[in-house]
């Protein structure tokens, strides 16, 4: 489970995709898939989560890596270069940015 934390010393990736609510459940069958199958076996690969909104128009994934190499490494891996053009076929749009986390809070 990721652990949202201001010391991480790794490397966070939040990705949007914009979606249809006809294609929402395709594409986070895409990346179920993705995840159980690839991303999650990569070296440097710490945790991730997948989000859908209530109008299952967007998605959002969030992993954490050992190192920014490790999540570059992982999206250039053939299978991964294949799967992503799968999963850019059913959206809109998608986009993976890199993140430093730096603030947190709790109740």
């Amino acid at each position: 489970m990721p652990q949202i934390a201001e010391d991480f010393q790794g490397q966070t990736v939040i990705c949007t995709f914009d979606v249809t609510p006809g294609s929402a459940h395709d594409v986070l069958d895409a990346l179920t898939a993705a995840y159980d199958e690839v991303i999650s076996r990569q070296p440097g690969y710490v945790a991730g989560a997948i989000h859908l909104n209530d109008a299952q128009t967007r998605i959002a994934t969030y992993s954490q890596w050992r190192a920014r190499g490790d999540y570059q490494a992982m999206l250039r891996s053939p299978e991964m270069r294949e799967r992503n053009r799968g999963i850019n076929a059913m959206c809109r749009h998608f986009e993976p940015v890199m993140y430093d986390v730096v603030g947190t809070w709790e109740a």
